[in-house]
């Protein structure tokens, strides 16, 4: 045999070369495995999940939905930035049509959370209100996998929080007309009056309330850019 280290020709197998000394069986062994390692992470997996749940497309888009899409739209743009510019002392979110549409779940949270003590009943009024707008949403991507509609639940779900900020911001003057026709002043209080109360909070009632507003103000715009980038993707596959 030949060594494969120097080439020396060796008549019977040895266990090392008799000319340079290398041992065969290290010459020969397997190298070691590399280090294993965890497959690196797809960046893409997220991007993946947004446009398979918030931004699926039909494959062909009929150009009358699409036209009324974009009406609904122009008008939630419209009706948005009157809300976002507005400021919530002018109670304008509580004084338009969606405040009366908002009050039947305003009312109906109140019983749903009944059975959780006072607190939550009481809070539970304001909960209805956001809690339903969320529900559709949840509706539109999960089971209707519609995600315009989503962006207009989400858009509604901001105007409810736009809704509550005036209510809150009236704890402690409590000069809002409510349900029966009276103000907080004329009746055993108010929602937010009783639950900031009760929390020791109603000094911070102004400062809640604008948390509120900018809450939905946020989650307005998010709405906006969200259906407006559904549109743009329709419009690129309208059925002529």
């Amino acid at each position: 045999m030949h060594c494969s280290q120097c080439g020396w020709e060796q008549e019977d197998v040895r266990t090392e070369c008799v000319r340079c000394g290398i041992i065969f069986a290290k010459m020969h062994r397997p190298p070691p495995p590399a280090a294993v390692s965890r497959p690196p992470v797809d960046e893409s997996t997220l991007a993946r999940v947004a446009k398979e749940w918030l931004f699926i497309t039909e494959e062909s888009v009929n150009p009358f939905y699409f036209a009324g899409r974009v009406l609904v739209f122009l008008l939630l743009a419209w009706w948005g930035w009157r809300f976002i510019t507005i400021p919530l002392e002018t109670n304008y979110a509580g004084e338009s049509f969606l405040h009366l549409i908002n009050l039947p779940f305003h009312e109906a949270g109140h019983l749903v959370f009944m059975p959780f003590g006072r607190f939550m009943m009481i809070l539970g009024g304001s909960l209805g209100q956001i809690l339903m707008p969320l529900v559709c949403l949840g509706t539109f991507l999960l089971k209707t996998r519609d995600p315009f509609g989503g962006s207009v639940a989400l858009w509604w779900t901001a105007e409810n929080f736009m809704d509550v900020a005036p209510y809150i911001n009236d704890a402690r003057a409590m000069d809002l007309i409510l349900l029966g026709g009276f103000t907080g002043k004329e009746v055993d209080a108010h929602d937010w009056n009783n639950l900031l109360t009760m929390l020791g909070w109603l000094q911070y009632d102004h400062s809640l309330a604008k948390l509120a507003y900018g809450i939905g103000t946020v989650l307005m715009l998010v709405s906006l850019l969200w259906g407006a980038a559904l549109l743009r993707r329709q419009y690129g596959r309208l059925d002529w």
